[in-house]
């Protein structure tokens, strides 16, 4: 398969206020709008990925989507995040796996992970032989 392009799709229940959650909550820079003026879909940049949020689901069917977004540092994220309104669902803390992660949730209940890589961490280095 050669992939060329690739993006995650969500279907909100209220479109609107999730649209409004990921441009001005969380910032997400719009890489572009299509579709009809009254209810546009939005394409947020979402580091080296994109995020459609476009489209509808029905009440009551719940997101099964989670968003796992590394951060450089997650306390000085979240302070800002509920300075404009984000729903903390856990505060940060370290995992056993070693990652510092802490949850918010977006108007429609997807939850975003928010992870820090602490110095040191696997992630961070090169552990192949030299």
């Amino acid at each position: 398969m050669d992939v060329l392009s690739s993006r995650v799709l969500l279907r909100p229940i209220d479109l609107a206020a999730t649209q409004q959650f990921y441009r001005d909550v969380l910032q997400l820079a719009v890489a572009r709008e299509f579709g009809p003026a009254q209810q546009p879909g939005m394409v947020f940049f979402l580091g080296n990925g994109l995020l459609e949020v476009s489209g509808h689901r029905p009440p009551g069917k719940p997101s099964t989507l989670v968003l796992w977004l590394q951060v450089r540092d997650v306390q000085a994220e979240l302070e800002q995040l509920t300075a404009r309104g984000a729903t903390v669902q856990r505060e940060a803390r370290k995992e056993d796996w070693g990652l510092i992660e802490a949850w918010i949730q977006d108007p429609d209940g997807t939850r975003i992970v928010l992870v820090q890589v602490p110095e040191g961490h696997p992630i961070r280095r090169d552990v192949r032989e030299p």
